[in-house]
């Protein structure tokens, strides 16, 4: 099965430039669990409720102080399983998703998980 199956091509971003807790409260109203980062059309970093956690005692720092700027991409043509051994070899949960060079989503552990009973049987979860 091929990620771009099983998620959906809705990604949120923000500027670099926002304060922790104006991320908490677009990712509260949008019921997500992270953002994607963005400068100029580039995809600069991720901010996770894990990131926020982390800098629960400074809300009004900017988020490029504290985000993820290592970003792990992977493409929507590729299978779920090499997405879920990404996510095990990087110690992550999530995954940007690019198709043609442009940000098409985000897969999640979770969304591996629900999806489950759909992937090969030859794959085992590790």
């Amino acid at each position: 099965m091929k990620i771009k199956d099983i998620i959906k091509g809705d990604v949120i971003v923000v500027e670099p430039d926002i304060t922790l807790k104006e991320a908490v409260q677009i990712m509260s109203k949008n019921k997500i669990g992270s953002l994607v980062v963005i400068k100029e059309r580039q995809v600069v970093g991720i901010i996770t409720e894990r990131d926020i956690l982390k800098n629960i005692n400074s809300l009004n720092n900017k988020i490029s102080s504290v985000m993820t700027k290592n970003i792990i991409f992977i493409n929507s043509d590729s299978y779920v399983e090499n997405a879920a051994i990404l996510m095990a070899k990087n110690k992550i949960k999530r995954l940007l998703v690019v198709d043609k060079d442009a940000l098409f989503g985000i897969i999640t552990a979770t969304d591996i998980l629900a999806n489950s009973d759909k992937i090969n049987d030859d794959f085992y979860f590790f």
